[in-house]
């Protein structure tokens, strides 16, 4: 068995985040990170588009709002310390008529809130900004940047074992439970114990969260987003980051263009339930996954109140015409051969029992663990000041109250 001051389930940007910052708050401190993967940030870190955002949507004071805006400030002070290259290349929120004047006064608002910087401005400055571009109005958001995050990941893990801390991936947990004011994770590849835990298992949060004899405040249901990229010549269409005035009432973006830092563009992704949670194409199914979906009562209230929007992500899934067809929106002059299919990434959201999607952090504690429920975009932003805040509250909470909850509703 190994001994450890702190272990952290999870080798995605947000609990090797948490490992660097407090190796940082505690010289000496013995720390090891635990992935189940070969790799580091194989799932959502690694399959996502890439953007360093601003902070402009999030509700103004919830912690989304809060931790981005500090995040993307922190992160781009260690990639230039740290050589991982990123760009700060700005992006424009289109509204396509009229009708969406309403929520990209919204947006504008809560950017202003935020301290986001932003422009508005009219059909004739977004064709300068973005030449293809369509629409009757716009946001500019100069601040907004795009990095490689699974790069980012492994820059902060060689860190953390810099700093003396251990990174064990194919190391999958199979359970947790107190021990004399201890935490011992039993895993594949033998036992860990540790003062305390962090659970950053994205995708099995909730499961994880489950071992350590917690209730979470909401479950895991995963969305696969789909994603298509630019062919060779069409990359001329987008010269950064376009995308829509978002429904107000979900967490999704909805279907958007995004230069990658490798000079690629995506284009998606849309929303459809994902048969498994790690399942990253159509045919991909895991009963137990899927059981767990269908047979929570959150995830049936959800489909009831929004299976018109639901049926139209998947209506997108399964017809290139249709996806095409979302993207013209934006940009008209894209065409269906200018598009090849591209890695789709699946989205851990935290799903409410009375069907409400969790729209901002979500941590819980729960004995001497620390059970990171829901982390959505832009936890990948907010990661090194996400990771700060769960460090500081293990480092000074020396004697743990029950599921004390840390969040923002």
């Amino acid at each position: 068995m190994k001994s450890f001051d702190l272990v952290v389930i999870g080798g995605g940007i947000v609990g090797v985040a948490t490992a660097y910052q407090a190796t940082l708050r505690r010289p000496g401190l013995s720390v090891a990170v635990l992935e189940k993967e070969p790799r580091l940030a194989t799932h959502q870190t690694g399959r996502n588009s890439g953007v360093l955002h601003s902070g402009i949507y999030y509700r103004p004071g919830s912690l989304k709002a809060r931790l981005c805006v500090e995040g993307k400030r922190r992160l781009e002070a260690f990639c230039d310390e740290q050589g991982v290259r990123y760009e700060r290349c700005g992006k424009v929120i289109v509204a396509v008529d009229d009708a969406q004047r309403g929520a990209l006064d919204e947006i504008e608002r809560r950017g202003a809130a935020n301290g986001v910087g932003c422009e508005r401005i009219g059909p004739e400055r977004l064709r300068e900004i973005e030449p293809h571009a369509a629409g009757v109005e716009a946001l500019h958001v100069p601040s907004t940047g795009i990095v490689d995050y699974a790069a980012v990941t492994e820059q902060l893990a060689a860190l953390v074992e810099n700093a003396g801390g251990e990174i064990a991936t194919s190391t999958r947990v199979l359970g947790l439970r107190g021990d004399g004011g201890r935490v011992r994770v039993a895993t594949t590849a033998g036992e860990f114990d540790a003062r305390e835990a962090v659970n950053c298992a994205g995708l099995q949060s909730d499961r994880v969260a489950a071992m350590t004899g917690g209730r979470p405040a909401a479950r895991i249901v995963p969305f696969r987003g789909e994603y298509y990229k630019l062919r060779g010549d069409a990359r001329r269409v987008v010269r950064n980051l376009i995308y829509p005035t978002p429904d107000p009432r979900f967490p999704f973006l909805g279907v958007h263009f995004t230069r990658m830092i490798d000079g690629a563009v995506e284009c998606g992704p849309n929303a459809v339930l994902a048969l498994a949670r790690e399942g990253y194409n159509k045919a991909a199914i895991n009963p137990r996954d899927l059981a767990a979906s269908l047979g929570y009562g959150g995830f049936l209230r959800l489909a009831a109140k929004h299976w018109r929007m639901g049926a139209g992500e998947a209506w997108r899934s399964v017809s290139k015409r249709a996806f095409v067809r979302a993207l013209q929106r934006l940009a008209p002059d894209i065409r269906a051969e200018d598009l090849e299919p591209a890695p789709a990434g699946i989205r851990a959201q935290a799903v409410a029992p009375d069907g409400g999607l969790v729209d901002d952090f979500l941590i819980e504690r729960s004995g001497r663990v620390l059970n990171v429920v829901n982390a959505p975009s832009p936890a990948a932003t907010a990661s090194l000041v996400i990771g700060e805040t769960i460090a500081d509250r293990l480092l000074l909470d020396e004697k743990p109250s029950p599921m004390n909850v840390i969040r923002q509703s």
